[in-house]
């Protein structure tokens, strides 16, 4: 049994038990392939993530890009991004969500009506759109186009050693649990499906999982 030591993870947590994920991992689509394909997205959606950008600005107050705090491969920290969909505390239709109960059970919380999203942020996050600035990360190398989704510090702070293991991957724009339910799958099912991606991922793994994330996108399924 296999046991990689995390740096930035969390305080509590230094060391993780992979059940030998490294050595059966096998590997996905070159890095530098999915790095062009993201600079080639970036290019081809640009008026798209302009328009996006410039309604958002119209609709409430704030930035049309917001960074946010994520853990990637091996607890590496990294500045995600993501168009704003929310609006911000300083915009007087703000609501506050401090009494709110998640509706999703386990580490990485949900609220399926959540009343700071705007009409536009629904839009964009029904169809991912809110995601698309993440091919900038892609491009920078700190993510992949395929792989599990990277959480929050507050979240992997508190992961099982199970948890942990979905760490051992770079993180993903889109992945098996993007077109397996999003957040419609409960938490334990999720880290399932990213631990078997680890697992098995391959050439043609990824290959699938981006066509499948078309019609994933589309229908909008498991997204809030």
């Amino acid at each position: 049994m296999k046991v990689v030591k995390l740096n930035t993870v969390s305080e509590n947590v230094s060391e993780i038990e992979l059940d030998n994920v490294e050595r059966m991992r096998k590997a996905g689509l070159p890095k530098w392939i999915q790095r062009l394909l993201a600079l080639a997205g970036l290019v081809a959606m640009s008026p798209l993530l302009i328009g996006v950008a410039i309604l958002i600005r119209l609709e409430s107050p704030g930035a049309a890009i917001f960074t946010q705090n994520r853990v990637g491969l091996r607890g590496r920290r990294f500045k995600l991004y993501k168009f704003r969909s929310m609006r911000t505390p300083s915009d007087p239709k703000y609501v506050s969500i401090e009494n709110m109960q998640s509706d999703r059970e386990g580490v990485c919380a949900k609220l399926f009506n959540d009343p700071r999203i705007t009409k536009l942020g629904a839009f964009i996050r029904k169809f991912s759109i809110d995601e698309l600035p993440q091919l900038i990360n892609v491009v920078k190398g700190d993510m992949l186009l395929i792989g599990p989704r990277p959480a929050l510090p507050k979240e992997t702070d508190v992961y099982s050693d199970k948890a942990l293991g979905r760490l051992s991957a770079e993180p993903g724009l889109t992945g098996l649990w993007q077109v397996s339910g999003r957040a419609d799958t409960t938490f334990e099912e999720q880290i399932d499906l990213d631990l078997r991606y680890v697992k098995e991922r391959g050439i043609l793994a990824d290959l699938k999982i981006l066509f499948q994330t078309v019609p994933a996108v589309i229908t909008g399924r498991g997204a809030y």
